[in-house]
């Protein structure tokens, strides 16, 4: 299911890199300009993940693709799929011991941000601008770095690529084709750090040690009213764009097996299932009676907060799959929630959950805000091992595609609200 080309089943590119006066092109050269969709792949001790970025817009005279793939990708149609399987350290730079050193907690920068007092937490990452002076590091660098432990006089640092030390599975698909234009000077992009520089690797622990999200508070909330109140009205308001929403579908329609038994958690009044599932019967629970209501696919509803009971109104073994879609931020209690979905769930039942980077600011934990977005991935990957009732885990992440041009966030963000998945089966 990690395919390049599944993933993108149904997808099409529309009008982003065309216009009336751009020329189509059969194939690719060393000259044209094109738009790919990459995969990375690659195993940590806990999970497999899988992280795919849209490039729209490369141009390949000027753009550097990895030298592995570069000949599979050049005289080659729109549909046509590269692969290579890349060793520890052949697509970036190598893991480097002297990169993971010791400092002592005075040089963390703890109150960095105006207003922020920041502590630093094992496995979490900040950026560098924390450590700044150490080690010939800018006070104002922002490439981030790990913290790979922290006791009471010493922290211990790693500046290496969280991948460096990962052998990186590479897929490329090539999306469209077209001749460049005049050049005008512009930027030169290298594809492998497009891939690996920006937030890949850190939804994994450092080198198999839990990461430390549980201090500072971190169930805390913004908002101090009780849900019910919050939620008293329907909202009915989209919490994702619709090319966001399409990819969640599309994974749900890979991941859930026909004729499941389905339970939509923290539900609303659109599920993010694929149009004309051949699903079973699907269950939403969630905390708006009218928004559960205008829901077409649910047999049965009900109104229930979780954050005040965590315990799930259902029997044991009940279901075969349980689906949780841009709501698990706002989870205050979610080791029992998690616990409780693996007691509903029937042996080999899957949990999915799905988020992006849009929330309700008042009611996000406190924890998830102040994250990198890769290291929430990493968050809902704990809540999964805690109790280690799940099994087979996987992140998921999609970024880059167009954002529709009638969206409302259209003239701010020309790219679609970014996909985050993890998922896990009942043991």
């Amino acid at each position: 299911m990690n395919d390049i080309t599944e993933a993108l089943a149904g997808f099409e590119l529309g009008d982003d890199s065309q216009s009336d006066d751009i020329q189509p092109l059969p194939r690719t050269t060393s000259r044209a300009m094109c738009a790919m969709a990459f995969s990375l792949e690659w195993q940590s001790a806990d999970a497999r993940h899988t992280d795919h970025l849209v490039a729209r817009k490369l141009n390949l005279w000027r753009d550097i693709l990895p030298f592995e793939l570069e000949p599979d990708l050049i005289d080659k149609p729109v549909g046509h799929v590269a692969r290579h399987a890349f060793a520890k350290g052949e697509l970036i730079v190598p893991y480097q011991s002297d990169l993971c050193f010791n400092l002592s907690q005075r040089a963390f920068h703890r109150d960095l941000r105006r207003n922020n007092h920041i502590e630093p937490r094992s496995g979490r990452f900040y950026p560098r601008a924390f450590i700044g002076g150490s080690r010939g590091i800018f006070p104002e660098e922002i490439l981030p770095f790990r913290i790979c432990k922290a006791s009471d006089d010493m922290i211990c640092c790693d500046l290496n690529n969280p991948l460096a030390d990962k052998a990186l599975d590479v897929s490329a698909r090539i999306l469209d084709i077209w001749a460049a234009g005049e050049e005008h000077g512009g930027s030169c992009n290298d594809v492998a750090e497009m891939l690996t520089a920006n937030g890949p690797g850190m939804q994994a622990r450092w080198r198999g040690q839990p990461t430390d999200f549980w201090q500072d508070i971190p169930f805390a909330r913004m908002a101090g009213e009780p849900d019910a109140a919050f939620y008293a009205m329907p909202r009915m308001v989209s919490h994702i764009d619709r090319t966001g929403s399409a990819q969640i579908a599309s994974l749900y329609e890979r991941l859930l097996p026909k004729g499941s038994r389905v339970l939509d958690l923290m539900a609303s009044w659109e599920s993010h299932l694929p149009a004309g599932h051949a699903l079973g019967e699907i269950v939403g629970l969630g905390m708006n009676a009218e928004e559960l209501a205008a829901n077409p696919l649910f047999a049965e509803h009900r109104v229930h907060d979780l954050n005040l009971d965590p315990r799930l109104p259902y029997g044991d073994a009940e279901f075969d799959a349980v689906i949780c879609s841009l709501s698990v931020e706002y989870l205050v209690k979610p080791f029992d929630v998690f616990a409780e979905v693996a007691r509903v769930l029937r042996p080999g039942g899957r949990f999915i959950v799905t988020f992006s980077n849009r929330w309700f600011p008042p009611k996000a934990i406190h924890a998830w805000e102040g994250m990198h977005e890769f290291e929430r991935p990493g968050l809902v990957m704990e809540y999964f091992l805690r109790d280690g009732a799940f099994d087979g885990l996987q992140t998921w992440s999609m970024r880059g595609l167009p954002r529709p041009a009638d969206d409302k966030y259209a003239d701010r963000h020309d790219n679609s609200d970014p996909v985050y998945a993890v998922w896990g089966d009942r043991t």
